[in-house]
């Protein structure tokens, strides 16, 4: 039987960070990953929810000018999402692939 994964196996997992980003129309965008991986998201269910640095979000010129900084995919209000949580997310979904080296 697998053993689930605990906190501190959870430390060991290398540090992914987003190295490309590319807006695609909508709340959808194509992220690459420092790990060669690449995939798209759709961010529909993040701009739904409530609070302040959300809202601008909602408009999608505001939503398309989406930038990396610190290797996290962020917005001009500040907002940030953390790269290792949507790699993880994404890859549960089945949305990576590894893209291979030229």
């Amino acid at each position: 039987m697998p053993k689930p994964m605990d906190a501190a196996s959870a430390l060991q997992d290398p540090m992914i960070d987003v190295v490309s980003v590319k807006p695609i129309g909508g709340y959808r965008l194509r992220i690459g990953f420092s790990d060669g991986s690449v995939g798209i998201h759709d961010f529909s269910s993040t701009v739904q929810r409530s609070g302040e640095m959300v809202q601008p979000l909602k408009d999608p010129a505001f939503f398309a000018r989406v930038f990396i900084e610190l290797g996290a995919l962020t917005w001009p209000n500040d907002f940030a999402l953390d790269s290792i949580a949507l790699h993880d997310r994404m890859a549960a979904a089945g949305e990576l692939t590894k893209v291979a080296a030229e």
